[in-house]
């Protein structure tokens, strides 16, 4: 039988209570950020969470956008496992895509919906320290490791919450774009999984959703694995079973749930209101963590 809108409502009804208060951190990415009705789906999700009592603080990417903008100004992009080779002219469109362009477009959606939302870099009031990285870089198995500059490329050091919290306990929801400052000044381009990783652990978060363009990790025979703990997930990144690029994923999840993070999930965003699908219904839509 169909559900009705009263039932989808019901089943909703103790996520709701659950989540009244609590800290949710969203990583948003992949496809949700450049379709114009996923956009709206994802702003429509995020304002009904702060409707219904819980804080969700939202961390963002913006690849595609930066890369369209390095295009137009001929400049080259190179990436090593994954991250993007950042000089000061790519910083400076790193920062001016995320810190403006993108992190003011979410904020807009946001808004135009009824929520209350606040863009912030993460050099803003010191929220989010960085130093350089340096990436271990091995060709083949038999060649030896090398060691590559990326440039301004940094991984977080420490984050201020106080920020986030005076603007969640005002009734804010805060968009936060990926950079960092260093010791010395320095603008840092972060990867977004990290900083909403980092961030959820400092506001002691319930809840981190990453927002992909993927279901979830898969078992061998393609079946979406719906729950796992911290064991399993370690296994099967040992037998081979997550691979490639969801493997900095899950250990993204697993260092937030051995941080204090309640529970993780992947979800994907191409699905239209995914947030609210796996965090208020009974069987969810993506891969939840736990510890």
């Amino acid at each position: 039988m169909e559900k009705t809108v009263a039932d989808i409502l019901v089943e909703a009804l103790p996520y709701i209570r659950q989540f009244t208060g609590m800290t949710i951190v969203v990583k948003y990415g992949g496809h949700a950020m450049v379709d114009e009705e996923l956009k709206e789906a994802f702003a429509r999700d995020i304002t009904l969470l702060k409707l219904v009592g819980a804080n969700p603080v939202v961390v963002h990417g913006g690849g595609p956008q930066i890369n369209k903008v390095l295009d137009q100004m001929g400049i080259c992009s190179r990436f090593v496992k994954g991250m993007r080779i950042t000089d000061e002219p790519t910083m400076d469109v790193v920062e001016m895509v995320l810190g403006g362009k993108v992190n003011k477009s979410i904020v807009a959606q946001i808004n135009k919906q009824g929520g209350r939302a606040v863009g912030l870099s993460g050099k803003d009031g010191g929220l989010i320290m960085a130093r350089k990285m340096t990436i271990m870089h091995q060709e083949t198995a038999d060649s030896p490791p090398e060691i590559i500059d990326p440039g301004l490329v940094g991984e977080v050091t420490e984050v201020d919450p106080r920020i986030i919290n005076t603007l969640t306990r005002e009734g804010f929801i805060p968009i936060i774009a990926p950079v960092g400052a260093g010791e010395n000044g320095e603008t840092f381009n972060i990867n977004a999984d990290l900083v909403a990783s980092r961030v959820a652990t400092a506001l002691k978060a319930g809840r981190l959703i990453l927002v992909t363009d993927v279901d979830g990790v898969k078992d061998k025979e393609g079946s979406l694995i719906s729950s796992m703990d911290a064991r399993t997930a370690n296994t099967l990144i040992e037998d081979g079973t997550i691979a490639g690029g969801m493997i900095p994923k899950v250990n993204c999840a697993l260092e937030a749930i051995s941080q204090g993070v309640n529970k993780v999930h992947i979800i994907n965003g191409r699905r239209r209101h995914a947030l609210l699908l796996e965090l208020l219904t009974d069987k969810g839509i993506g891969t939840e963590f736990k510890a």
